[in-house]
Parts: structure tokens; sequence; C-alpha cells
């Protein structure tokens, strides 16, 4: 069996910040994995607002700043599948928030999973990992049949 991983946003900030994960997150995003990484389009906004609170905040410099946006950006446009946001997905997501205590991010970022595991159905032999550093929506793409794991489980 063949993983393909999803990536959330609190899992692909691993990538570029060091913190509890990265190195796992590392582990499966570099290119000898072979590994098949999806992201949801609005993962763009939601990396480069975190980066940019860190910016703001201090923690980081505005050179490692510049840095991360460019490899971030090369990296978007390269290595992820980007899973489109339109009509159908934010009617799945509305359901999801019906059914679930999501965020609105949250519900997106868990129909675009849902998404990318249609998609898969079409390349036997592999399975869709949905990795995110946050239980609840953990559990509840659980609940919607997903594979799941959390990257702040490799210290």
């Amino acid at each position: 069996m063949v993983n393909a991983y999803f990536l959330d946003t609190s899992a692909l900030v691993k990538r570029y910040i060091a913190e509890t994960g990265s190195n796992w997150i590392q582990s499966i995003t570099e290119n000898a994995t072979n590994s098949k990484l999806a992201i949801a389009q609005i993962t763009w906004v939601e990396v480069l607002s975190a980066m940019s609170r860190r910016q703001r905040e201090g923690s980081l410099s505005e050179s490692d700043f510049d840095s991360i946006c460019r490899d971030f950006r090369e990296d978007f446009d390269l290595e992820y599948r980007v899973i489109e946001v339109d009509q159908a997905l934010f009617e799945r997501a509305g359901q999801l928030v019906i059914r679930y205590p999501l965020r609105a991010y949250d519900a997106v970022q868990l129909a675009s999973a849902l998404r990318c595991r249609s998609g898969l159905t079409q390349t036997p032999g592999t399975q869709l990992v949905f990795v995110s550093a946050d239980n609840r929506l953990l559990n509840i793409a659980q609940a919607e049949g997903l594979v799941t794991d959390n990257p702040n489980n490799y210290p």
C-alpha cells in the first residue's frame, strides 16, 4: 500500500517552521520518498497568514519570512496537488459544518481531502492519509472514513 498525504495547514506549516512534528513532516514531503502530496487551494492563504502573524509577533525575521514564502510558492506550484475550491466543494463543506462542530476553513480542508480521496479510487493500492495537528478535526475526518495522522505524535 502506497500512502498519499493530504496536509491541512496546521501540518503543512511544520514543513517551513521548526516545531513539534516538523521532522516527520519533512520525512513524508521529501522528494526521495515519492509521496503524493495534496493540499486545499485555501492553504495558500492560511500558510501566508500563519507566517505573517509570526513575523508581526517577532518570532520570524523578515528575511526568514521572505525565504519561507519563496519556498512555499515554489512547492505550491511544483510539489502539491492543489484541490481547487468550487461550488460543489463549498456545498460539501456546508454539509460538514451542519453535521459536525467544524470551523469554516476546517470544513473546506476536510471537504478537499474527501474530494482528493475520491480521485484516488482510480489509483489502486494508494491510500489517502489526512494529516493535521488538530485532534478534533482528525476525529471528524475519521468519522468520515479517512485514515488520519497527527505530526505532533512524532516529536
